[in-house]
């Protein structure tokens, strides 16, 4: 059967975070200011008065930058761990850890091919 007593700590846990967002929302609302005036709505640029609207395009070049340099710094932080524990783990995690990184590679390559590094 379901143990519920091994569960209830996980409960209790899931309550307390459910909650949390919705009572500091709560408490952020009360105690905000409400001064709505037309400085509210312009946008802010480094304390220059803003010149055009604030939305304006973007080329898709620039967010494909980002989530290129975003994907390979975040796998390349998964690689310290492994080098600082390196001995302790052998053969197997540094063939493991090549496969990591000829994967990466590979990303690399078809990013590189598809013109997604090209900022011009």
């Amino acid at each position: 059967m379901f143990e519920y007593q091994k569960y209830e700590y996980f409960w209790i846990f899931v309550l307390i975070v459910s909650f949390f967002p919705v009572i500091l929302f709560s408490i952020s609302k009360l105690i905000t200011p409400a001064n709505k005036g037309p400085e509210k709505a312009t946008s802010y640029e480094s304390g220059i008065e803003p010149m055009g609207g604030a939305r304006i395009q973007f080329q898709i070049r620039y967010y494909m930058f980002a989530l290129v340099f975003v994907i390979f710094d975040v796998e390349t932080v998964f690689l310290y761990p492994w080098a600082m524990s390196f001995y302790e783990f052998g053969i197997f995690s540094f063939i493991e850890a090549l496969i990591f990184i000829s994967i990466l590679i590979v990303g690399l390559i078809y990013a590189w091919r598809k013109g997604a590094l090209e900022w011009s």
